[in-house]
């Protein structure tokens, strides 16, 4: 599989780590309790479809990527860096 980083171009999947959904506003408050943080660190959805990830370009520039890909295909629809969405 070969994925686009916007800084480096199209690489060799290896060069990267998956790191989870990229949706982390949904995090829970600090002082929300054992059972919701462990709820959220370890229980995920399993969609079928689009979904969006956060992966990092560890084999390369090190750049957070929110990754647009189908879980059905394993297809990859775009990416871009993950700091384009703190704002």
């Amino acid at each position: 599989m070969r994925m686009n980083c916007p800084i480096c171009g199209t690489r060799d999947a290896r060069e990267f780590s998956y790191l989870g959904h990229a949706n982390l506003r949904n995090r829970p408050d600090p002082d929300a309790g054992d059972v919701v943080w462990d709820e959220y660190l370890h229980n995920r959805d399993n969609i079928a479809g689009v979904v969006e990830d956060l992966w990092s370009h560890d084999y390369g520039c090190s750049a957070w990527l929110v990754v647009t890909r189908n879980t059905q295909n394993h297809g990859i629809i775009s990416t871009r860096l993950a700091k384009e969405d703190a704002s």
